[in-house]
């Protein structure tokens, strides 16, 4: 089978073995996978002198083999991948023996992926292909930073930097199907009309002044994966007492910030990262609740990966990158 693989430093479609369904596990024949910022760093963290690995974190295809001690999966299911391996039940943080699926095992940038039958959910009818191979990494990681640890409320004012990303545009929709108000920023004149399309009440522009321009706001809720660069701005224009999540660092890992001014402002910092089967099963019944939709920016055909890493590398994209793996 076709797949896209990291190998000895290089990226590349290669041919590879076809998996089997061990016992416990299906075979799904993926028709989407959506790429991430994850496989576009993984390369980095592998170096040079590792052997295949097929990247890739999200998927959505149909059930084409199935394992012994499967019962809950058919061959002809339609279904998404869950690339939170081994969290079920929703926690504060992820089990010890938690990963996510591209590394170490083999990911869904192939034509076929075997896994635990507790990995795949049933795809929500209303979704495309496409949009069904986006949704479950960024679409769990907004759901679980807004509901679980952001713990929105219907007229909180909610403020999300960096209005482009994938994430942001799924939470820019979950906050406003919670009727919340929502507030966002962006350099690109084009991301900004386009999350104003997409419900955003308030944008704003990177370089204008944000807490002159929201003296007038009361922002309950920051929801932050920019890193330093937007850090202790987006802490500046949070309420007294507010909240603020984070789940990502664009820009840069490490941000300094005012220790002092963060305590007597009562201010409460969460982390966050992906989200557990529990919360993956709530955020597609939202989706479905809603007849929501994923944002999919571009679609690329399987031979033109590295075009599509590139594309997610200068950060052109407004919402996911999808990749048509079969017809």
């Amino acid at each position: 089978m076709k797949a896209f693989v990291h190998e000895y430093g290089e990226l590349k479609l290669k041919e590879m073995e076809a998996p089997h369904a061990n016992e416990g596990e299906v075979v799904v024949a993926l028709r989407s996978a959506g790429l991430n910022r994850r496989d576009v760093n993984l390369p980095n963290r592998r170096g040079e002198k590792d052997e295949a690995l097929i990247l890739g974190s999200d998927g959505a295809g149909i059930v084409e083999e199935v394992g012994a001690g499967v019962s809950n999966h058919q061959v002809g299911d339609e279904v998404i991948i869950n690339p939170a391996l081994r969290w079920k039940e929703n926690s504060d943080a992820p089990p010890e023996r938690f990963d996510i699926l591209g590394l170490p095992d083999h990911g869904t940038f192939a034509e076929k992926i075997a896994i635990s039958a507790e990995q795949v959910e049933p795809k929500p009818e209303h979704l495309s292909w496409e949009e069904a191979g986006v949704v479950a990494l960024a679409g769990l990681t907004g759901y679980r930073a807004l509901f679980t640890k952001g713990q929105v409320k219907e007229l909180d004012t909610v403020f999300i930097p960096g209005a482009g990303s994938g994430v942001a545009t799924y939470l820019i929709q979950f906050a406003k199907n919670a009727g919340a108000r929502v507030i966002v920023s962006s350099r690109s004149k084009d991301k900004q009309r386009r999350a104003r399309e997409l419900g955003a009440d308030v944008v704003l522009d990177n370089e204008q002044d944000w807490p002159e321009e929201l003296q007038n706001e009361t922002v309950d809720l920051v929801i932050d994966s920019v890193g330093r660069a937007t850090f202790n701005r987006s802490l500046e224009v949070l309420k007294k007492g507010g909240r603020m999540v984070v789940f990502g660092a664009t820009t840069e890992d490490e941000v300094p910030f005012n220790l002092r001014k963060f305590f007597y402002g009562q201010y409460q910092l969460f982390g966050t990262t992906m989200g557990s089967r529990q919360e993956l099963r709530a955020m597609l019944d939202h989706l479905k609740n809603f007849t929501m939709h994923p944002v999919v920016d571009r679609s690329f055909l399987m031979e033109d990966f590295p075009e599509a890493f590139e594309y997610l590398k200068e950060g052109k994209q407004f919402g996911k990158i999808a990749v048509k793996v079969s017809e």
